[in-house]
């Protein structure tokens, strides 16, 4: 954390708005999911025969977008929404629009990675984004150098150890692919999207507002103005008004007054 009040660089009203639009999402996500099921389920299972991910059928290509809705029984949809909404919120809380991006990215490696490589099945569910929201969760502290995120991912990735199991051959009627291909996602996610450095003074928001660079010491914030042809020869000195400053204003009209 940065400063007084802040949260690695950012108020803490930005971090709980961020918090709150994320809880709007993911419950909206959990929701929209429970009623595919409610109609799937009416339709016995239709939906999801399909919808479902064909691999290698290139008429079920888009449907790598679509699988994640669905699910083949309650007991699915049950053991995925409690570790989706965890996740979900724990990689969006820091941004939604990010987040978007991350669900694009993890929906893609997943569903391409059973549709490359699975066997002759059908496979829906959103257990993909599970493993790659769990995955971004562990890296994407690393990966910004957030110390808060970090520790986060440290909890989640000690917590949650025994998902790793089912990323790997050999456990019957599950897609450990699409468990791979979606943890991959996740830290694939985490590397495209991480923060790339602060910007210049004045430049982004939050903790990227600020640049210090090296130099004397003393003179990080310091704004330097060069002279104009008003100014009788005089420049701004540390720290000095910046232009459309009321100090500023006051100076200048001395200035045109001889004071």
């Amino acid at each position: 954390m940065s400063g007084e009040g802040s949260w690695d660089g950012r108020s803490a009203e930005e971090v709980l708005y961020e918090a709150r639009k994320a809880l709007y999402v993911m419950v909206g996500f959990i929701a929209v999911i429970w009623a595919a099921q409610v109609v799937n389920s009416a339709l016995d299972y239709r939906l999801s025969n399909h919808f479902g991910i064909v691999p290698r059928s290139v008429g079920h290509l888009g449907d790598i977008f679509s699988a994640p809705f669905l699910h083949y029984s309650w007991q699915h949809i049950e053991s995925n929404s409690g570790p989706l909404f965890v996740f979900g919120f724990l990689a969006a809380y820091r941004g939604v629009r990010k987040f978007l991006m991350v669900t694009l990215v993890i929906v893609c490696s997943s569903g391409l990675m059973v549709w490359f490589a699975q066997g002759n099945s059908n496979t829906v569910g959103a257990s993909g984004l599970v493993y790659g929201y769990f995955a971004y969760v562990v890296v994407k502290g690393l990966f910004d150098r957030h110390l808060v995120d970090v520790l986060i991912g440290c909890v989640m990735a000690l917590s949650y150890a025994y998902l790793l199991t089912a990323a790997l051959p050999g456990v019957p009627h599950v897609s450990w692919l699409g468990h791979l291909g979606g943890a991959v996602g996740g830290v694939l996610a985490g590397w495209l999207l991480r923060e790339r450095g602060l910007t210049a003074v004045g430049g982004g928001e939050g903790r990227e507002g600020r640049e210090v660079t090296g130099g004397e010491p003393g003179l990080a914030d310091t704004a330097i103005l060069s002279s104009t042809s008003g100014d009788g020869g005089r420049k701004s000195k540390k720290g000095g008004s910046l232009p459309g400053s009321p100090r500023s204003d006051l100076l200048k009209e001395l200035d045109d007054l001889g004071l």
